[in-house]
C-alpha cells in the first residue's frame, strides 16, 4: 500500500529544519541588535526563539524516530509559551512596559503555568484536557493581541495577518487531533503555516530595525528642534559640492532680535517661532538644495540647482517670515568663486547678512568683494 508523502518523516522534518532555520537567522539579528541598543524587545524574541528552537528541535526528532509530536505535551507549551513571548517583544519593539501590561502578563503567565502544577495531570503525555486549555489560552493571547498590541504598533497588517495565521494553525491542529484522515492538502498546508508565522515576524523584526537604524542616523544629522540638517552635515556637504566644483551659493539668515523673543516670551515661544522659520526656509529650498540650522538662531541654506535665482529664494524666506511669523530675519548670501574654500563661503554669506543686521535689518544682502561694488554671482 503506498503512502501519502506527508505520511513520511523526511517532508515534515524539512519544514521543522526550515523554520529552525529561519528562527535562527532572527536570534541572530536580535543579539545584533541587543547589542548596539540594549532595548528589552531583543531580549524577550532571543527568550521567544530559543524555546521555538527547542520545539522545533523536537519535532524534529519526533519525526525521524517516527514517534508523533502530538504524543508529548513539552513541545506545545514550548510553542504557545513562545507565542506568548513574542508577541510581548512585538509590543516592545514600539512601546515600554506600563503598571498595566506588566499585570496582563503577569496573569498570562499564572494562567500558563496553572496546569503544569495542578494535580493529576501527566508532565509528560498529551491529555486532551491540557491541549484544550492550551488551545483556549492561544486564543485569548490573540484576543489580547488584536485589541491591546495591534492598535499600539506600526506594523498592524503584518501583526494581525501573524495572529490570523497562528489561529488557523491551532483550530487545523485541534482538527488533526481528532481526526483519522485529514488528507495530503490539509496535512501539507498544517505543517507550513508555521513558517509563514516566522516568515511574517522575520518581516516585522526586519521593519523595525530598518526604522531604528534610519531614526538613529536621521537623528546624528539632523537637529533635534527644527529638523533641518546639523551644522557638521550641512558642511560635510557644502565640502563635497565645493570639491566637485559646483556652482553652489549659501544663504545665512539670523532671526532679527531672537534674544529679546526668548527673554519676553519664554524658550517654548522662542522655539515654536525657530521651527517656523526653519519650515518656510526648508520649504523655499526644497528642490534646489538643503538646509541646516548653524547654531541659535542662525539657519543656512546651499544652494545647489544653477537654474534657481539665489536672491529670489533668500528674498521669498524674508517676505514669508515677515508676513506668517511674528519675527523678521536677516539674510545674506554668497556665490562659489574661483580659489573660495566652504569655510569662505558660508563666511562670505555670514558677512552679508551681518550687513543686513547692521544696516536695519529684516533685509537680503548679498556678498560683495573688497574690490568691487556689484555682490558676485554664480554663473550659470
Amino acid at each position: 500500500m503506498s503512502s501519502s508523502p506527508w505520511s513520511s518523516p523526511i517532508l515534515p522534518g524539512i519544514a521543522a529544519s526550515i523554520g529552525l532555520y529561519i528562527v535562527l537567522i532572527m536570534t541572530v539579528m536580535c543579539l545584533i541588535m541587543y547589542s548596539k541598543q540594549r532595548k528589552k524587545a531583543y531580549l524577550y524574541m532571543v527568550l521567544a526563539f530559543l524555546f521555538i528552537m527547542t520545539y522545533e528541535g523536537m519535532n524534529i526528532h519526533f519525526y525521524l524516530s517516527h514517534e508523533k509530536p502530538e504524543y508529548s505535551i513539552w513541545p506545545a507549551r514550548m510553542q504557545v509559551f513562545s507565542f506568548l513571548i513574542l508577541n510581548v517583544s512585538v509590543y516592545l519593539l514600539y512601546r515600554k512596559m506600563n503598571k498595566k501590561t506588566n499585570v496582563i502578563l503577569g496573569l498570562m503567565l499564572l494562567l500558563f503555568l496553572l496546569p503544569i502544577f495542578s494535580p493529576g495531570l501527566s508532565l509528560f503525555h498529551i491529555n486532551s484536557g491540557q491541549m484544550l486549555y492550551l488551545s483556549l489560552y492561544q486564543g485569548l493571547i490573540a484576543i489580547l493581541g488584536f485589541c491591546m498590541i495591534s492598535p499600539r504598533i506600526g506594523q498592524r497588517y503584518k501583526y494581525n495577518l501573524g495572529i490570523l495565521i497562528i489561529l488557523i494553525w491551532a483550530v487545523m491542529n485541534l482538527i488533526y487531533r481528532y481526526t483519522d484522515d485529514c488528507g495530503t492538502t490539509f496535512n501539507s498546508v498544517r505543517l507550513f503555516l508555521p513558517l509563514m508565522y516566522y516568515t511574517v515576524i522575520f518581516f516585522i523584526l526586519f521593519e523595525r530595525i530598518v526604522e531604528q537604524l534610519q531614526s538613529i542616523y536621521r537623528s546624528s544629522i539632523t537637529d533635534g528642534l527644527t529638523n533641518l540638517y546639523n551644522r557638521r552635515f550641512f558642511m560635510k556637504n557644502v565640502n563635497r559640492y565645493v570639491d566637485q566644483g559646483l556652482k553652489i551659493s549659501v544663504i545665512f539668515c539670523d532671526i532679527d532680535n531672537f534674544k529679546k523673543l526668548n527673554d519676553t516670551q519664554g524658550h517654548g515661544k522662542a522655539d515654536q517661532v525657530l521651527q517656523q522659520v526653519s519650515a518656510i526656509l526648508e520649504e523655499e529650498v526644497s528642490g534646489v538644495g538643503l538646509t541646516g540650522r548653524y547654531g541659535g538662531e542662525e539657519l543656512v541654506a546651499a544652494i545647489v540647482d544653477k537654474r534657481a535665482k539665489v536672491n529670489q529664494i533668500a528674498e521669498n524666506v524674508r517676505s514669508r517670515v515677515e508676513h506668517e511669523t511674528i519675527v523678521t530675519i536677516s539674510i545674506g548670501y554668497s556665490s562659489l568663486r574661483k580659489n573660495v574654500t566652504a569655510d569662505e563661503l558660508v563666511s562670505q554669506a555670514d558677512q552679508a547678512m551681518y550687513r543686513s543686521k547692521t544696516t536695519g535689518k529684516n533685509k537680503v544682502s548679498p556678498f560683495y568683494t573688497s574690490s568691487s561694488k556689484e555682490p558676485k554671482q554664480a554663473s550659470s
